[in-house]
C-alpha cells in the first residue's frame, strides 16, 4: 500500500491540502484501506520508450503520478489490471490443512465447506480465489477479456453462444 511519507501526497495532484495529507497519514490505516488501495478502477497508459503503465483512475503521467507497475506489452498491463482489485480482499476461500473423509475441504470465511480437493493443492485454490476476484468485478473482467483479444473473444462467444442456447432447449 502507498504511504503518505513518500512524499507522493505533495508531489502529484491531489483536492486535498499536502499538509492535511502528511498529518492524516500519520494515523494508522483502517482495516479498509488495502482494499481501497487497489480497487481501481486501472486504466493502461503508454508510457513513452517504456511500454504501458498501470494508473488508477484520476492518476496519469499527464498529471505527474507514477504508473502503479509497468509492462512491454499493452496486454499484460490489462491483464494486471484486472487482477489487481482482487489482491486486497479477502480471499472467498481457504483450503483445510488436514483432510478429512472426502480430501481437504475447501471452506468459505465463515467455515461453510463448498467443496473438496483429493490432494492438497494451494496452487488450485489460488487460482479459484482469483476468478472468483475476476467474477466480482466487471470491470476486472472486461479488462481481462480485452487482454484475451479478439480471436479468443470470438471463439468464447461461439461457446458462450452455445451453452446458452442449449440450456434454454432443455429448460423448454
Amino acid at each position: 500500500m502507498r504511504s503518505f511519507d513518500d512524499g507522493s501526497a505533495s508531489q502529484a495532484p491531489n483536492a486535498f491540502n499536502p499538509f492535511f495529507l502528511t498529518r492524516f497519514g500519520e494515523q494508522d490505516e483502517p482495516p479498509t484501506g488495502g482494499e481501497a488501495d487497489v480497487a481501481g478502477p486501472w486504466f493502461v497508459e503508454e508510457v513513452p520508450g517504456v511500454g504501458f503503465g498501470l494508473f488508477r483512475a484520476g492518476e496519469s503521467l499527464a498529471r505527474g503520478f507514477q504508473p502503479a507497475a509497468v509492462f512491454p506489452d499493452r496486454w499484460l498491463a490489462l491483464v494486471a489490471a484486472a487482477v489487481l482489485p482482487g489482491t486486497g480482499r479477502d480471499a472467498a476461500f481457504r483450503l483445510e490443512k488436514e483432510p478429512g473423509t472426502a480430501g481437504y475441504d475447501v471452506v468459505l470465511e465463515d467455515g461453510t465447506a463448498v467443496g473438496h480437493f483429493a490432494l492438497f493443492d494451494e496452487a488450485l485454490l489460488d487460482a479459484m480465489n482469483i476468478a472468483v476476484g475476476l467474477a466480482r468485478s466487471p470491470w476486472s473482467l472486461a479488462c481481462l477479456l480485452e487482454a484475451a483479444g479478439p480471436l479468443a473473444l470470438e471463439r468464447c462467444g461461439a461457446l458462450l453462444d452455445e451453452r446458452v442456447f442449449a440450456a434454454n432447449v432443455r429448460t423448454r
